[in-house]
């Protein structure tokens, strides 16, 4: 039997591996699941005309040199973005979309406070990067989660890549045209997982607003987890059971 295949894309913050490690442990034999970092931290600055289509062509490389015509798709906050995009543009190498609390989704019926949330999104550009990742995280959690806090030691070398992605992704997102009728024409399965804790203004209306467009979707809410304590970091074995059942049944019964 053929093995499952999935690319995971990770989000602004944490490289691939790391983020993805334990799930890619959990799922087991019989899945091909590839880590991919995002094409916006290949070099040590955001590649020039960086945007969310140039995640989509890294994709189609990763893919292309497995000789993968199709497969399954799981993208992360910034990933989730990436590869709502890839969706649109490119459904027919798609099996089945994961989004792991997608960072955006699109600028078309945006709730008063959904705005709200990204002015103030808009105005950590201007911060040292110092304040700027705490200031980032608060926002994406809801008022009373108190976040850890950061690790001891000497930051990691990626990090220092960190803010400029984060405000690349940003910026794109605001001019970004995500289409809306294409995302409706996906019939592919649909799995949207959402933080009980994180900022339902955020990544709560994004999975609400993707309810209302795409036409096999579900949500899956981890009660405890926010978007800094993802499911696929610290409840790796159950959204591996997830994954599973949701790749099955993308790829239907066995011939």
């Amino acid at each position: 039997m053929e093995p499952i295949r999935a690319i995971l894309l990770p989000g602004s913050v944490l490289p691939a591996q790391p983020a993805y490690g334990a799930l890619i442990e959990a799922l087991g034999p019989g899945v091909d699941a590839v880590a991919k970092d995002l094409e916006l931290y290949a070099g040590d600055a955001p590649p020039p005309g960086w945007t969310l289509d140039t995640e989509s062509v890294g994709v189609l490389r990763e893919a292309g040199v497995r000789g993968w015509k199709a497969f399954h798709l799981v993208g992360y906050s910034g990933g989730g973005a990436a590869a709502l995009a890839f969706a649109a543009k490119h459904p027919e190498h798609l099996l089945s979309l994961t989004l792991l609390e997608a960072a955006w989704a699109g600028n078309w019926d945006w709730s008063p406070a959904h705005a709200e949330l990204w002015k103030q999104y808009a105005q950590l550009e201007s911060l040292p990067p110092e304040q700027f990742m705490p200031a980032f995280m608060r926002l994406g959690v809801k008022s009373d989660v108190v976040l850890p806090p950061p690790p001891q030691g000497p930051p990691p070398p990626w990090m220092a890549k960190r803010p400029a992605g984060i405000k690349a992704f940003v910026e794109e997102f605001k001019t970004y045209d995500l289409d809306r009728a294409r995302l409706a024409a996906f019939t592919k399965p649909v799995l949207f997982v959402l933080g009980g804790l994180s900022n339902p203004n955020d990544y709560g209306e994004v999975a609400d607003r993707l309810a209302a467009v795409v036409s096999d979707f579900r949500l899956e809410v981890f009660a405890d987890r926010h978007h800094f304590d993802p499911p696929h970091r610290i409840e790796p074995d159950r959204l591996a059971g997830l994954l599973r059942e949701h790749w099955k049944r993308a790829e239907g019964p066995p011939d």
